[in-house]
């Protein structure tokens, strides 16, 4: 995390509940971060102003993001698991999608959880105020509102807050390629909102969004083809976790082409005709029939806030510099969320906003504790899922910490062979001198569930004895934390079911 190089620090000039157009608390953003925030400021009693603007209230999670994307993951998986068996006994008989069912379903559970997890949370707040509009700096404590409109924007009012919170969140990050605008494209925005089963997608990107819609979309029975720049998918990890999700995307027929850019893109006919560079720097073409699809990384929503105004550091790719607290370099001004310079997701961005309000009105001390990732875990929901927490083997050296890899296949695990699924690994990083875990990495089918184990012992300095050492049910997949532990120091291979 940058630091911050100065803090300008400004006087309160507005007193709670003066004049109308005051706020205690002006929060910009209507996502995670910004409900969290305002559920903290609600219980303190706090005049609070919610302004928000593009995508609906609950933000990217509810309405684009984690509940539709997962929603579709499961529904692919349920028919992948349809057509496929791991036992020889057992024979699919295949299954029929109704795609267009599958995309009604997920808009109607997007409007429940939005309305019940949301809007009905603070519908009874007696001192917030919501409204709709796009919200820009006047000055470190005035804020200008204009219509959710792009062509009129007429200026709504402005606002003075004692405090204010941005959490305006994250968009995808759309490369200046020539025709491309031209052609027409989807993102995760828009995509899942395609009732109509796309003929086929070609992806733009293989970081975590790309990989999930990649998948889904192929068990739904779309053909997939992913082009990324760089060697592999999910470049930030380690070429053994990759490999085994390279394997698994391409038996299901996924086209994968790495080291390809795209440097020019047209239409023919109906057809959208990709012109790409290849490894060796030759240049070919490629007929895409449906859909082009963006999943190229994100960029911080800060372009319309008139942070220049104010003189707000942001780093170079645009993202709001906070420290532990989520302070800014100016002292009445914090971030949380996907638009600052913090892990993007949707638990880390609602702990984000809780902290803002409490350092932002003293309720932690000058010293107080701010937000630790050091114990953060996060999952990539491809199948097999990938998860991890702390450092790995690259990030150690590079940090010069001594450190010691246990790497236990899922061919050693009880649970696995039980269910004929042995794909991926457990991985355990330790430092050898204190025997203390400093990372894992998880590739295995519902890897996920591991790895908040994994994180609590990180954050309390559980040892890798420990794990080692303690109770874990048979035909658990947990069981392989346990033998991924005895595996620094014993060949777990030669040892008997449950031994130690």
């Amino acid at each position: 995390m940058n630091s911050i190089n100065s803090t300008k620090n400004y006087t309160a000039q507005v007193p709670f509940f003066e004049k109308e157009g005051a706020f205690d608390f002006i929060i910009i953003g209507g996502g995670s971060a910004a409900f969290s925030a305002a559920i903290k400021a609600e219980s303190m009693g706090l005049k609070t102003l919610m302004v928000n603007a593009g995508l609906d209230f609950g933000g990217t999670c509810v309405n684009v993001g984690c509940v539709p994307s997962k929603t579709l993951i499961r529904a692919a998986e349920a028919a992948y698991q349809a057509r496929h068996s791991n036992f020889a006994g057992i024979v699919p008989k295949g299954v029929e999608v109704d795609f267009k069912r599958v995309i009604r379903d997920k808009k109607a559970l997007v409007a429940k959880l939005q309305q019940q997890k949301y809007m009905d949370v603070v519908s009874d707040f007696k001192n917030l105020t919501m409204l709709k509009g796009w919200a820009s700096f006047k000055d470190h404590q005035t804020i200008e509102v204009f219509a959710d409109d792009t062509e009129k924007r007429a200026l709504l009012g402005r606002y003075r807050g004692t405090n204010i919170l941005i959490a305006t969140g994250a968009s995808t990050n759309i490369p200046n390629i020539e025709g491309l605008k031209e052609v027409g494209y989807l993102t995760h925005v828009t995509l899942f909102d395609v009732e109509e089963k796309p003929q086929s997608l070609t992806i733009m990107g293989a970081g975590y969004i790309g990989l999930e819609i990649a998948m889904a979309y192929r068990r739904l029975g779309v053909r997939v083809r992913m082009m990324e720049f760089s060697d592999r998918p999910l470049r930030t990890q380690t070429k053994d976790i990759t490999s085994v999700l390279v394997a698994q995307m391409e038996g299901e027929g996924i086209e994968l082409l790495p080291n390809f850019r795209a440097v020019k893109f047209e239409k023919s006919g109906l057809d959208i005709i990709i012109h790409g560079q290849c490894p060796d720097g030759s240049i070919t073409q490629i007929v895409e029939k449906g859909h082009i699809v963006v999943a190229t990384g994100t960029k911080p929503n800060t372009s319309q806030l008139g942070l220049e105004k104010i003189g707000l550091q942001c780093t170079e790719k645009g993202h709001i510099i906070v420290n532990a607290k989520m302070q800014t370099n100016i002292s009445n001004i914090y971030a949380a969320g996907d638009v600052a310079n913090t892990p993007s997701f949707v638990y880390t961005a609602a702990a984000e906003g809780n902290m803002a309000v409490q350092a932002a009105f003293s309720c932690l001390s000058v010293d107080g504790v701010g937000l630790d990732y050091a114990s953060l875990p996060w999952v990539v929901f491809t199948d097999p899922q990938i998860a991890g927490v702390g450092l790995d083997e690259r990030e150690a050296e590079s940090a010069g910490i001594p450190f010691e890899v246990s790497k236990l296949d899922l061919t050693h695990v009880p649970r696995a062979l039980a269910a004929q699924d042995t794909r991926g690994f457990i991985k355990l990083i330790r430092n050898p001198e204190t025997d203390a875990l400093i990372g894992a990495r998880i590739i295995a089918p519902e890897g996920g569930e591991l790895i908040q184990q994994l994180s609590m012992a990180i954050k309390y300095g559980i040892s890798v004895k420990e794990l080692a050492e303690s109770f874990y049910p048979y035909l658990t997949l947990g069981e392989g934390i346990k033998l991924a532990a005895i595996t620094f120091g014993k060949d777990v291979s030669k040892l008997s079911c449950c031994a130690s």
